[in-house]
């Protein structure tokens, strides 16, 4: 079962949150940022290269245009590839563990697993940036030494960064799971 819904990030980007339950301890949630525009993008790349035609025509050192091409086409290779991130994922199986993934607009995917035994909770945070209060989650992880401590703090969604209504949900699934980890020991 999966379903999708509409949702804008903290800068008023459209966003999507899906969702999909793979079993009642197992459930998938991804949010979906805004694709990379191509007209942007071509904006972008055509005002360096103009620029750089500019440049060659007052200076006539052709090196002045193979230099804009060769740095556009780097720097979009290492925008698609290392900051655009088009999804993040989380992934919670209550008797395993929580696994983050970004995808990014490349195709290359980074992911983190956290064993479940490590997460104290999962919890919405605030904090206040540029005069404006944000939400955010985030997994704490229990500290070793201390049972009652927090050992370390993981954000999600840092790039689509989604509203608190989002976060809602995502937080709401999150702690269905948790609690049926807290309560399947004590019954059986």
């Amino acid at each position: 079962m999966a379903e999708e819904r509409r949702f804008r990030s903290a800068s008023g980007a459209p966003i999507a949150l899906r969702r999909r339950q793979h079993s009642a301890c197992c459930r998938e949630l991804a949010v979906r940022g805004p694709r990379l525009q191509l007209r942007s993008l071509s904006a972008a790349t055509s005002a360096v290269w103009l620029a750089a035609y500019g440049l060659f025509a007052l200076s006539q050192n052709s090196m002045v245009l193979s230099a804009a091409i060769f740095i556009t086409l780097i720097g979009l290779i290492v925008y698609l590839h290392f900051v655009k991130i088009d999804q993040e994922s989380l992934l919670v199986i209550g008797s395993l563990g929580i696994q983050v993934t970004s995808s990014y607009a490349s195709g290359k995917e980074s992911t983190t697993f956290i064993e479940m035994g490590r997460v104290k909770d999962v919890v919405i945070n605030e904090a206040i940036h540029m005069q404006k209060v944000i939400y955010y989650l985030c997994i704490l992880l229990q500290d070793p030494e201390d049972p009652q401590g927090v050992s370390e703090v993981v954000p999600l969604f840092q790039s689509s960064k989604p509203r608190l209504d989002c976060l809602i949900e995502v937080y709401k699934s999150c702690q269905d799971i948790l609690e049926q980890r807290k309560t399947a020991p004590q019954s059986s």
